[in-house]
This record gives C-alpha cells, sequence and structure tokens, in this order.
C-alpha cells in the first residue's frame, strides 16, 4: 500500500509540476519579483496537502512565534536537512520570501528550472568551492537587502537519519558579514521521507524553530558553533530514538 501511495503521489507531482511551471514560464514576465514568490507559493502548499491525504504525511511546528517576532530583521536560517520535505514545506511555513542556495544544473530543467531562475533565489556552480562561497557572499548580501531571508543546509546536502556532518560555516559567515541573525531549524522529515527514497511513509514530521541568535560580536566559526550546538541539542528531543544505540 505504501509502494501504491508513493507511486501515485510521485505521478501527481510529476504531472502537477510540469502544469505549474508552464504556467509559471508564461506569466512570470509580467509579474513581479514578489508576486511570483507568492504564486509559487501555491504550489508548495497544494503539495503538502496531496502529501497529507495521499501518503498520511503531517507535520507540527515548535517555535514560530520566533519567526512571527524577527519579520522586520535580516536573518539567516539554517536548518537540518534530511529530505526534500523540508524543501516544499520550509516556503509554505515562513511567511517571509526565503531565498534558497541551490546548484545552478537546477536552473537548466525544463519548466521547473526556468521559473525557478526567475524567483531571484541564489544558485551557485557547487564544483567550484571557493568561487561559490564567494557567490553565496555576495547573491546573499543582496538578497537581504531586498528584505528577503536567506535559507542555508549548513550540512550541505540530505543527511540520514541519526547521522550528523560537521556544519558548513558559509551560512554563519555570511549572517557575521551582514550584521544579520540566524534562525535555527531542527525537524525529523527523515522518517516519513527517507534521503533518496522513493517510499513515504505516514507519520508526524516536528518543525522546530529556534530563538533568533545574534551575529554581534561573534565569529562565523563561533556563531555557527552555537547554531550546529542548538540543532543537534533540539534533535536529541523530537527524536531521541534515532540517536540511540
Amino acid at each position: 500500500m505504501i509502494w501504491l501511495k508513493s507511486s501515485a503521489f510521485f505521478i501527481f507531482l510529476l504531472l502537477f509540476t510540469l502544469f505549474f511551471g508552464s504556467l509559471c514560464v508564461i506569466i512570470f514576465p509580467f509579474m513581479s519579483v514578489y508576486s511570483r514568490y507568492q504564486f509559487v507559493s501555491r504550489w508548495n502548499n497544494i503539495v503538502l496537502v496531496v502529501l497529507e491525504h495521499l501518503c498520511g504525511i503531517r507535520y507540527q511546528i515548535k517555535g514560530m512565534e520566533h519567526v512571527t517576532n524577527s519579520l522586520d530583521l535580516p536573518v539567516v536560517v539554517l536548518s537540518k536537512h534530511q529530505s526534500a520535505f523540508e524543501t516544499i514545506a520550509f516556503i509554505a511555513i515562513f511567511p517571509k520570501h526565503l531565498c534558497f542556495v541551490f546548484k545552478r544544473e537546477l536552473l537548466w530543467l525544463p519548466f521547473f528550472g526556468w521559473a525557478l531562475g526567475m524567483l531571484n533565489m541564489i544558485h551557485i556552480n557547487r564544483s567550484k568551492r571557493e568561487t561559490a562561497a564567494i557567490s553565496v557572499a555576495n547573491q546573499g548580501r543582496q538578497r537581504l537587502r531586498d528584505g528577503n531571508w536567506i535559507l542555508i543546509f549548513p550540512e550541505g546536502t540530505r543527511t540520514p537519519t541519526g547521522s550528523h556532518r560537521p556544519y558548513r560555516k558559509g551560512g554563519a559567515r555570511l549572517a557575521v558579514a551582514t550584521n544579520a541573525s540566524v534562525i535555527p531549524v531542527a525537524h525529523n522529515s527523515g522518517r516519513v521521507w527517507p534521503r533518496n527514497s522513493f517510499l513515504k511513509y505516514p507519520g508526524l514530521v516536528t518543525i522546530s524553530i529556534g530563538p533568533l541568535i545574534s551575529s554581534a560580536g561573534k565569529t562565523g566559526d563561533q556563531l555557527n558553533a552555537e547554531v550546529e550546538e542548538w540543532i543537534e541539542t533540539e534533535m536529541l528531543k523530537i527524536d531521541p530514538s534515532a540517536y540511540t544505540k
């Protein structure tokens, strides 16, 4: 049954994304960047509804007050990364325009990539790490000046449930360089949508949003360590069995 429901969701996602991406390519030239983002967020909301009804995947949010109390501030969101779920859910959850950092190859995908390219996100060439870091810093400063928030997954890639990769310092250094604060996010989405898995399992995803962490008077290394400590400590609270050996 899980395989059938996962297959149905895959077919829906493929067809709906093709339709929605085509629509975006047609109408985006006549819309502002803000309006484009608001329009795209409808895709995310619809996908989450279908994901719940087809696959039984629900979510709950802890700490949303940390977001609503910070809407007028420059913020870099640093999050745990276990699944494709959070890349869909965060745009639906966060009331601010989130600028993702993504590999530029996605821009070459028909319709989806073309629409993505018109949302003023941050794209990088991951094969050139030093150039990529400079690109993130330059584009990130501009996006923050535009009033957007930056979303970065400091582990750099999706990690299996219960695992932990050393956090890359780029997001924390960007926050320090721009006098932005950091909002850390922990979640256990890998429980229901495992890394690189076709199957989607019914269950409840807990998304825990931490308190604002100031970058004032800190180095990038210090801020990164503080963020990593909060997220990994919170992971032990929301998914303790994953870390039990």
